[in-house]
């Protein structure tokens, strides 16, 4: 199963997400690109997140260039979301229905964007240290694509 991400970051509007602030400068971080996120759930146990999400990625958008700290678990619910890892290569391709998962790790920087002409569709669960955000800003690996 290949792997992917979704950055979140405080607020709600494009470009930014309602979970956690992830909004730390980063010499040279990219901000997602008309993606959007509704927060559906969030509960703290035993030190640990657990934030639930529905994430919409526009048409063009992405989600920047990023980490994360714990766990993804996702599902695809419709359009198909490509990703690319830190050496520029699309990695991984996901449509309705399919399964989605990203490693932890600041050596994990990836990128998801949506090619296609309509809406991405995501229900993502982070599992996250308590008091991380979901995802950190990452600086382009030197891809010519944000």
């Amino acid at each position: 199963m290949k792997q992917w991400h979704m950055k979140v970051v405080a607020g709600m509007a494009i470009s930014a997400f309602s979970v956690s602030a992830a909004t730390d400068a980063v010499a040279g971080a990219t901000p997602p690109v008309d993606t959007t996120a509704k927060v559906l759930s969030r509960q703290s146990a035993d030190g640990k997140d657990y934030v639930v999400t529905e994430i919409t990625i526009a048409p063009g958008g992405s989600t920047g260039w990023h980490t994360h700290q714990g766990e993804v678990y996702g599902l695809v619910k419709q359009g198909v979301l490509t990703h690319y890892g830190s050496d520029c290569r699309h990695d991984g391709q996901y449509g309705g229905g399919q399964p989605i998962t990203d490693p932890s790790g600041a050596d994990h920087v990836h990128n998801a964007r949506n090619l296609g002409a309509t809406p991405v569709v995501l229900d993502v669960t982070y599992v996250d240290p308590a008091g991380a955000p979901t995802s950190d800003s990452a600086p382009n690996p030197g891809c010519n694509f944000e």
